[in-house]
C-alpha cells in the first residue's frame, strides 16, 4: 500500500517520456508536456518559457547526440518555492573527434543554451556513464 501511494505521489510531480529521434518529435513532446503543465496547474507565466526550454533541450539532443533519449519533468521544493527541473538524457555527442557541425547554419542553429541560460532560474550538464544529461530549473513564485 506505501509503494503504491508512493507511486502515485511521484506520478503527480514528476513525467518521463522517451525522445524518439524523428522528424516532429519536439512539436509532439511540447504538446505532451502543455497538457502536462495544465494538469499541474502551472502559472501560465512559466508554461511558454518551460515548453521553449523543453524544445530547445529535446532539439539539442535529437540533432547532436545519440539515442536513445528521455524527458524527465520534475518539481523540487525548496527555500518556500517550488521548481520546475527539465531533464534531457541522451546518450552523448553524435558526432566524432574532430568531426565538425559542416552544412548547419549557424544562423539557425547554435542558440539553443542561451535561450535556456535567459530563461532559467539555474542550468547544467551533468556528464554520466550513461550519457548526458542537460538540466533547466524554472522557479515558481
Amino acid at each position: 500500500m506505501v509503494a503504491q501511494l508512493n507511486t502515485l505521489l511521484r506520478a503527480a510531480y514528476e513525467h518521463v517520456c522517451p525522445v524518439p529521434p524523428v522528424a516532429g518529435a519536439v512539436s509532439a513532446i511540447r504538446r505532451r508536456v502543455a497538457a502536462l503543465l495544465s494538469d499541474w496547474s502551472v502559472c501560465p507565466e512559466i508554461v511558454e518559457d518551460s515548453l521553449l526550454v523543453v524544445s530547445e533541450l529535446v532539439t539539442n539532443a535529437i540533432v547532436h547526440a545519440r539515442p536513445p533519449a528521455e524527458l524527465r519533468m520534475s518539481w523540487v521544493r525548496g527555500a518556500g518555492r517550488r521548481t520546475l527541473r527539465i531533464e534531457v538524457t541522451d546518450a552523448g555527442t553524435a558526432l566524432s573527434a574532430g568531426q565538425s557541425l559542416v552544412g548547419i547554419d549557424p544562423d539557425e542553429h547554435g542558440r539553443g543554451e542561451a535561450i535556456v541560460h535567459a530563461l532559467a532560474t539555474r542550468h547544467g550538464i551533468r556528464v554520466h556513464a550513461g550519457g548526458v544529461t542537460r538540466w533547466a530549473e524554472l522557479a515558481v513564485s
